[in-house]
């Protein structure tokens, strides 16, 4: 499931290594960032500042909008995080591009954030808690089976950031997915397939982006993703589920370490960790080559 890689390891990889390991739900580790990170004055003002001015869930660069969201602070800070953030999300994206190049074809890079709150505790509802097991799904608008690539990078010098899992999605799918409600009796009818609202919807929302409403695309949906957002609460609101059993399994992440994943592949929770940046990633289905792998295709294949 954690596969590592050191930077001598990176100059050898063969075209679809990690791609392939990444579509098989497994995390790639690099136990040294293996990107160049903020100066340390800029990380120790992000550590210092944000806790504090957090406005919402996380401190988040969205692109389509050039703009920071989640922030409580005058003008001339906001600027300066603007400025890390985005520096950081192109040093990601340049990076990805290097050793993923057949997943990145006309991607959709999403929002570069920095989470500032220790993880462990944190007062929020339980379908937007980080600290129990979820697939993600349904923050970012309709995906349509596209994929959700995540690059994270633990900036805390002295403190892992500790996930936990339960497993990928065909084995949780095949465990839990009829007591989830996601699975389908006949799957023959191409229920995931777009219907005329949703298309309408779709239209709707495009209308919106060109009057200027720039995060218009989180309102969209379709059938996929709201199936996977169901299975998503099911996970959440399951005490069951959430149980530490013989499918339970935590994973350390030091300081200064990074790791990526397809999160709607891997069941995660951040059970404990403070100082990370998080970038999101939408992978076009049609980039993948295990695409058999892929939720969209499981559900429609499973009855």
């Amino acid at each position: 499931m954690l596969i590592s890689y050191h930077s001598a390891q990176l100059e050898q990889l063969t075209e679809f290594e990690i791609s392939d390991e990444l579509e098989q739900g497994n995390i790639i580790y690099f136990p040294v960032c293996p990107i160049r990170l903020p100066r340390e004055d800029e990380l120790q003002f992000i550590r210092d500042e944000l806790p504090a001015r957090l406005a919402l869930k996380n401190v988040s660069y969205h692109p389509e909008a050039n703009a920071v969201r989640g922030l409580d602070a005058d003008h001339e800070t906001t600027g300066r995080v603007h400025r890390i953030l985005t520096l950081h999300s192109k040093e990601v994206d340049a990076f990805l591009k290097k050793v993923i190049p057949s997943l990145t074809a006309g991607w959709t890079i999403g929002t570069c954030s920095f989470r500032p709150v220790q993880e462990r505790g944190r007062d929020l509802k339980p379908h937007a808690s980080n600290e129990l097991i979820h697939f993600d799904a349904g923050a970012y608008g309709a995906t349509n089976g596209d994929r959700i690539l995540r690059f994270f990078v633990n900036v805390n010098p002295q403190e892992d950031r500790v996930w936990a899992t339960k497993g990928a999605f065909p084995e949780i799918y095949r465990r839990c997915g009829s007591e989830a409600g996601v699975r389908e009796n006949d799957p023959g009818k191409n229920y995931l397939q777009k219907k005329f609202l949703d298309h309408l919807r779709t239209g709707m929302v495009r209308g919106l982006k060109k009057t200027g409403l720039k995060m218009a695309h989180v309102l969209d949906s379709s059938p996929y993703d709201r199936r996977m957002r169901k299975f998503h609460n099911y996970m959440k609101d399951t005490p069951e589920f959430q149980q530490r059993d013989t499918y339970y399994q935590q994973i350390r992440f030091r300081p200064f370490s990074a790791w990526m994943v397809f999160t709607d592949m891997l069941s995660h929770a951040s059970i404990s960790g403070q100082h990370a940046f998080v970038d999101t990633h939408l992978v076009p289905l049609a980039n993948c080559r295990l695409v058999e792998l892929a939720p969209i295709n499981i559900l429609k294949a499973a009855g």
